[in-house]
């Protein structure tokens, strides 16, 4: 499948998908909105992935927000209906059955911070930069920021970039959870492939479950967090899988995980 906006190339059982607007710095339009959700559409289709990488094009720019010339002539339903199509396009990221690695290569301001919120783990550049700058524009953020960043960073922290708009730096982001690693330019796009490959290795289902049982605990109270893991565990045994790692373990060998 061909697209305007993006990139989706598929090495082994690791795919990557770049958003690739560079002059733009990669700004999120309608129309890039459209084409990841389709793109991710078809990613849950292909049995061979296991992992995904999201990285910008060029070296200046993640995501540096939603277009703001797109944006300008909006009616209120308008706005909405922008809204609620980047909100579904970060809830297909999150709903993928496979780890989702962002790859930060520069600013991730707006909707491009909110695109790398609902990625499982995030690896930044030194030269990284995170905002919610909407408050600065006279809106607010509208693709998940006020609900996924305070569950991040914190409600206090999440305020703080809310409410004043300020950007912070990667290690700021390291600091307070909002990045899992810190790695200088150059090693940016290896390092996360490299953790995709090795995450692509473990058994599939497992790490489906894992994910799953995570997002929605984060939704419930402990009980029924627990009674969700429970559910999860079980379906774990149900797979050749768990009857590869255990045999391996048991007779002391490296498993190889097949993914069923």
């Amino acid at each position: 499948m061909s697209y305007e906006n993006i990139r989706f190339e598929v090495e082994g059982a690791v795919a990557t998908l770049t958003f690739d607007r560079p002059k733009a710095l990669n700004a999120l339009n309608p129309d890039t909105l459209r084409e990841v959700l389709r793109c991710l559409r078809d990613a849950r289709r292909q049995s061979v992935l296991r992992a995904i990488v999201l990285t910008g094009a060029g070296d200046k720019a993640f995501v540096a927000g939603a277009d703001i010339a797109a944006m300008s002539t909006m009616s209120v339903l308008e706005a909405r209906e922008m809204a609620r199509l980047g909100q579904r396009v970060t809830t297909a990221i999150e709903d993928l059955p496979m780890p989702v690695i962002a790859a930060v290569n520069g600013f991730a301001l707006g909707g491009g911070l909110e695109m790398v919120m609902a990625c499982d783990l995030v690896i930044a550049s030194e030269r990284a930069r995170f905002g919610q700058p909407e408050i600065n524009l006279g809106i607010i953020p509208g693709f998940g920021g006020t609900q996924r960043l305070a569950r991040r960073v914190g409600a206090p922290r999440a305020r703080e970039m809310i409410y004043g708009g300020e950007m912070i730096d990667a290690e700021t982001a390291y600091r307070w959870g909002l990045v899992n690693r810190v790695v200088k330019p150059g090693d940016l796009l290896g390092e996360a492939r490299r953790l995709a490959a090795t995450l692509a290795a473990k058994p599939a289902v497992a790490l489906a479950q894992a994910k799953h049982a995570i997002q929605r605990g984060l939704d419930v109270d402990l009980e029924n967090g627990l009674r969700l893991e429970a559910e999860a565990f079980a379906v774990t045994f149900s797979t050749d899988d768990r009857r590869e790692g255990m045999e391996a373990f048991l007779g002391k060998r490296p498993a190889r995980f097949t993914g069923r």
